[in-house]
Formats: C-alpha cells, structure tokens, sequence
C-alpha cells in the first residue's frame, strides 16, 4: 500500500458538486492499493499514520500524533499512486490492485481506523471521481509505502 499523507487544517471531498467526507485539524490520506498488499500491511500502515508525530507541541516541535492532537482522517482511495511512470510518456497501472480488491482493502483500512481508534474517520466513495480539497499545514507532506517495510 502506499499513502500520502498531508497535516491539514482542513480537507473535503465532493462527488458530483455533494461533499462526502469533511475534517478539520488532521490529516487527509491518499491511500492506494498495490495488486499483493495484504490486511496486515493496512493494518500497519494505519497504525504508523495515526501515531507518526507530525504536529507541532507548544514549542513549535513535531512531537504530536493525530490522536494526541484528537484530530481527524480523510482517507481517500487513489489507484494512481500505483502508477509506474519510467517507460515510456503514459503511467501503467500494473502495480495496481484490480478494483474489487483494492476496494476491499480500502474498506479495511478505514474499518480498521474506525475500531481500533476513537477518532473521526472520514471517506471518498471509491472509484468515484472526486474533487479532493486540502488545507495543507504546513505544508507536511510524506510518502509511505508497505513494500519498504514488508520487502518482496
């Protein structure tokens, strides 16, 4: 799985002019899902996002976790993140997992968010198009990926 994460102020998404999934203070999560990823990496990685200390404490330090600031989560589903882009001028999406796979990990992550954490968990619609709106703070942008901690 690979996810970039951005601290925000802020974040939505809209589908279709509606929005579906709003946050404040936290982070939004563009999560996508590679063809041999398993529930333990999501697992993983949803446990390394919530708890990386990526906000600021009283002396400007990034000491504080989302969940030591009680912030919120937009996580939304990006097959793009997949893209392999070294040959040639168009992105293939072989890494990618097929849709009803990636959905079901997808779904996973964020039920996995949502139980294990009493935080607010918030969601695109999955393989909708959607206009995705951050207030990057910041900006705090990283880049995770599962396949540098569980090496294939």
């Amino acid at each position: 799985m690979k996810a970039v994460i951005q601290r925000v102020k802020k974040s939505w998404v809209e589908v279709e002019g509606k929005r579906v999934g709003e946050i404040s203070q936290g982070i939004n999560c563009l999560l996508g899902v590679a063809v041999d990823d398993t529930e333990e990496e999501a697992q993983w990685l949803a446990d390394k996002i919530v708890n990386l200390r990526i906000f600021e404490d009283e002396q400007g330090k990034m000491n504080l976790s989302l969940l030591d600031i009680n912030g919120e989560i937009l996580v939304v589903s990006q097959f793009t993140l997949l893209g392999n882009c070294i040959k040639g001028r168009r992105p293939s999406f072989t890494e990618a997992a097929p849709p009803q796979k990636a959905e079901k990990l997808y779904n996973f992550f964020v039920d996995y968010l949502r139980q294990k954490y009493n935080i607010k968990v918030e969601t695109g619609i999955f393989r909708a198009m959607m206009m995705v709106h951050i207030e990057n703070d910041g900006p705090v942008t990283l880049i995770l990926d599962t396949k540098e901690k569980f090496k294939r």
